[in-house]
């Protein structure tokens, strides 16, 4: 049958180019709904929004919070970073994004956190959740207690990695919050979230977000996500000087105009950010306690462990007829003014063991009988009276000698720099990023004619060797500076 007024040739090319731009361009993607939020980093104000509380697919932006309960899991003793963990048939048929890893394969937890902050393997995402809750679906509860207790309250997660499930939802402001909360809970594993690639057991990989690091001035993280539904999505942190931006968005059309928009927010929030801001962290997730259940009559009881701090220790008491006198220990008493006074009143009471002659009663005198009295105990020969007088024969030295291993006489050096504001810089960046072991310190910047010295100061030597450590793993120069 021949079409009239229509080429057949051309009127398939054109169904042909039709069904193409549908495989091409991912129709959900170009469809989704457009938020973002921009906020002060140091602060949490707000600088910008649009549609921040609207619920949509966080995508990857969901492995943020299953590195996050993992960080936390470490912090806790529930695991470490050198456990091998099991890779299950769930884990290693998770769709890509992936490391590739088989069924029954064993790899170190630091190597999957590596490829999940990196690359956003999901298999490992998901290998992650098993081994530290058991199940995926144990650890998506405890990702909701997680996020309900950082106040992430329009957030609700059914997976470890992000893809597209029902019921699976965020918004910008929660997941903002939650980009905050990585980077001052756990500073000394945000770095992560800036190499542009990492060796992760198996293989180097490369980071996902790599082209915003590279494009964008001060940029050091943190999380990109894409799928269909979700579009192509992003959380991002930068930093100028004193000054750092988080700036989140939802919806990108594509990989190019999500980056170009996110470095557009990024300069609008430094633009509206103070110049100076005191740095108010977020507050630590307090966990609701579960409510007890009701007991039903007739049904087994459950015992309910709880770790609680003694309050008061009570002294047993003796059964009767059972008092026994232990051999007293060697025992110093000190500071016990009143204590040490009754003592020495009730040891010069003891009568003289020798026995003296009774007078003979006179005629004048007349003797009353008298009850025999309880003749006191005397001292122990052991008892030390740190503030009694001491004999000339005995002299008991009590000498106490203060820790130099305790005393924060110690510094570190992180290097040497052409200027002051340089040096000042590096300081103030290093102890945002090493927050843990140099909180608390004095940031000073000394001048020579070689340059200017950035130092930390107001460490013990055991703390100054652990930044040092921990700063040179991550290939920063360090070196300990001894007192004076």
């Amino acid at each position: 049958m021949r079409m009239r007024g229509r080429h057949p040739v051309r009127y398939g090319i054109f169904i042909f180019a039709a069904l193409w731009m549908l495989v091409v361009v991912p129709i959900s993607a170009a469809a989704a709904p457009y938020a973002a939020m921009v906020v002060d980093a140091r602060t949490g104000e707000v600088l910008h929004s649009r549609n921040a509380d609207t619920r949509l697919h966080p995508a990857s932006l969901t492995k943020m919070m299953t590195l996050y309960i993992a960080f936390e899991a470490i912090k806790r003793g529930e695991i470490s970073l050198d456990t091998n963990i099991r890779i299950s048939k769930n884990a290693a048929a998770e769709p890509p994004s992936k490391l590739g890893l088989k069924a029954g394969q064993r790899i170190k937890l630091r190597y999957c956190i590596r490829a999940a902050a990196v690359k956003s393997a999901n298999d490992c995402a998901t290998a992650i959740g098993e081994a530290i809750s058991g199940s995926e679906a144990k650890f998506a509860r405890r990702m909701n207690r997680t996020a309900k207790a950082l106040g992430m309250t329009r957030t609700t997660f059914r997976n470890a990695h992000g893809l597209t499930e029902k019921g699976h939802l965020s918004t910008a402001r929660d997941m903002t919050l939650l980009g905050r909360h990585l980077l001052y809970d756990y500073p000394q594993y945000y770095n992560l979230f800036s190499r542009r690639s990492t060796h992760a057991g198996v293989r180097e990989v490369s980071n996902t977000n790599r082209r915003l690091l590279d494009a964008y001035r001060g940029a050091d993280g943190i999380k990109t996500g894409y799928t269909r539904a979700a579009g192509f999505n992003l959380v991002a942190s930068a930093e100028r000087g004193r000054e750092r931006v988080i700036a989140t968005v939802f919806g990108g059309r594509s990989t190019a105009s999500r980056n170009a928009k996110v470095a557009e927010l990024l300069d609008l929030g430094f633009r509206r950010a103070p110049s100076k801001a005191p740095l108010r962290k977020p507050a630590a997730p307090t966990y609701a306690q579960p409510k007890p259940k009701k007991h039903i009559p007739g049904t087994a009881g459950k015992t309910i462990r709880l770790i609680t701090a003694v309050k008061k220790s009570l002294r047993p008491k003796v059964r009767p007829g059972s008092e026994t006198i232990p051999t007293p220990a060697p025992v110093i008493v000190a500071g016990l003014k009143d204590d040490i006074q009754d003592a020495l009143k009730e040891v010069q009471a003891t009568p003289d063991p020798a026995p003296k002659p009774k007078p003979e009663p006179t005629a004048t005198s007349q003797v009353k009988p008298t009850k025999p009295s309880v003749t006191p105990k005397a001292r122990p020969a052991n008892l030390v009276l740190a503030s009694a007088p001491a004999s000339p024969k005995q002299v008991q030295e009590v000498v106490t000698r203060i820790s130099a291993k305790g005393n924060k006489h110690w510094g570190i050096n992180v290097g040497r720099y052409r200027s002051r504001y340089a040096a000042e810089r590096v300081l103030l960046k290093t102890a945002l990023n090493e927050m843990e072991t140099l909180d608390g310190t004095s940031r000073k910047v000394i001048q020579s004619k070689k340059g200017f010295d950035a130092n930390f100061t107001g460490l013990t030597r055991d703390s100054a060797e652990l930044a040092c450590r921990r700063l040179q793993a991550r290939n920063v120069t360090c070196f300990m500076i001894g007192p004076g």
